[in-house]
């Protein structure tokens, strides 16, 4: 498992980066090939749950998604295309849900939606991230924390994790865990913040401390998935690794903090 997960590391790592370094369309369409399974996880995870999806009205959704995200981000459009793409989104959905003849219409129709606006709609931070000013270097941050952060959790936990953070829906997680990792993300985000983004250390720490937590949450929000579908893996897309959503669930609540972040720091 440590070999595969190794491995998997080893050519994934620098095909992220080069992509990354390049931007916009490449960057562009590796989220959304990436959003796409994600989208295919989810329903798969939802289904086994014994809900009804509707995965082209979702996957429409979820690329719409991206796609104003970096309409907007580019300056192509100045026009607000979220709120009629949120219109467009429930009244489909709910057409859709028009000819639902299962017994829980309804709560099908909520899951379509939610789902589908936790997929696009998150993930489009990475690409309007990605196209702010110095947007390689914000993404860069926004990962390199993460990375400290997940790192730390993993090997504090292992070696002195005894007090359970969440048992009901991640058994493994500790609270030693977590706290190392948070010293590892105020470490990184005090060091790479004024290196990366000329931004005070003092304020890398506090932006350390908001990945900390939300990458924790991030975590068990796809845990509590995979528990309500009694599977241990989004899928087995990557090995070693599990599949997208395993990848993805600490950044998809981490890069839309550190995107309002730089909003708030960089005042544009």
């Amino acid at each position: 498992m440590l070999r595969h997960r190794v491995l998997s590391a080893i050519f994934l790592i620098p095909a992220v980066l080069i992509l990354l370094r390049l931007g916009d369309i490449p960057w562009l369409l590796t989220i959304l090939v990436v959003s796409l399974l994600s989208w295919r996880e989810m329903t798969n995870l939802l289904q086994r749950d014994h809900f009804a999806v509707d995965r082209l009205v979702g996957a429409a959704f979820v690329v719409a998604c991206l796609g104003e995200a970096y309409i907007r981000a580019a300056g192509i459009v100045a026009a607000d295309l979220l709120r009629p793409l949120l219109a467009s989104l429930i009244i489909i959905s709910l057409i859709w849900a028009l000819y639902d003849r299962s017994d829980r219409p309804t709560v099908n129709w909520a899951i379509n939606v939610t789902s589908a606006l936790y997929i696009g709609f998150l993930l489009g931070h990475f690409v309007s991230l990605r196209l702010r000013p110095a947007g390689w270097e914000w993404m860069m941050l926004a990962l390199g924390v993460s990375w400290a952060n997940d790192t730390m959790a993993y090997f504090i936990g292992s070696a002195w994790g005894r007090h359970k953070l969440w048992p009901r829906l991640s058994p493994k997680k500790t609270w030693e865990g977590w706290l190392g990792g948070a010293a590892g993300a105020l470490i990184a985000g005090g060091l790479l913040t004024p290196f990366l983004v000329g931004v005070p250390a003092w304020l890398g720490i506090l932006l350390g401390l908001l990945i900390a937590c939300a990458a924790t949450f991030g975590d068990l929000a796809v845990s509590l998935l995979k528990r309500m579908a009694q599977v241990k893996d989004s899928s087995k897309l990557i090995p070693g690794h599990g599949g997208m959503l395993d990848r993805l669930d600490s950044l998809m609540f981490t890069v839309p903090i550190v995107t309002y972040f730089a909003s708030v720091v960089s005042g544009a």
